[in-house]
């Protein structure tokens, strides 16, 4: 399942991604927004798909906003949550290899939705590596998750 999200600077893209997911029979829940409101706060929706990816952990979650900035500090502050800010393929695909980032943000202001859509796929398509070294660094960062 894919959760995705945005606020009003990334609704346009996120409504054409579920048309795509729907044209490739991806499983994917819309989180919100639900319609445009350009006072909406980017908070509400990487929650939304953060907590979403949290209890669901063999999941992964897309945020979209302008600069992707803030979506990806919110969705950090859950537990397990790993969200990197998307811009370049070899940088999601690292993400995904080494640190099994299981939640991308996409700064639409900043990326054509052809990008967009080569991030995605490989968001979606690179297994985490499981080697011991990367295991080892995300033990770290559990540790850290739970303020020991």
């Amino acid at each position: 399942m894919i959760y995705l999200g945005s606020d009003h600077r990334g609704f346009e893209y996120k409504e054409r991604l579920k048309q795509w997911f729907g044209d490739r029979n991806i499983k994917f829940e819309d989180c919100g927004a639900f319609d445009l409101k350009s006072d909406d706060d980017f908070v509400d929706f990487a929650s939304s798909v953060a907590r979403k990816v949290m209890i669901d952990s063999g999941h992964r979650g897309i945020l979209i906003c302008n600069n992707g900035v803030g979506m990806d500090i919110s969705a950090n502050k859950y537990d397990g949550i790993r969200c990197v800010l998307a811009f370049d393929v070899e940088q999601v695909r690292l993400a995904r290899n080494d640190d099994d980032t299981n939640v991308i943000a996409i700064p639409s202001g900043f990326l054509s939705f052809e990008k967009i859509l080569d991030l995605i796929e490989v968001f979606l398509n690179t297994p985490f590596s499981n080697q011991e070294r990367f295991n080892r660094r995300l033990g770290k960062i559990k540790t850290i998750e739970h303020g020991r």
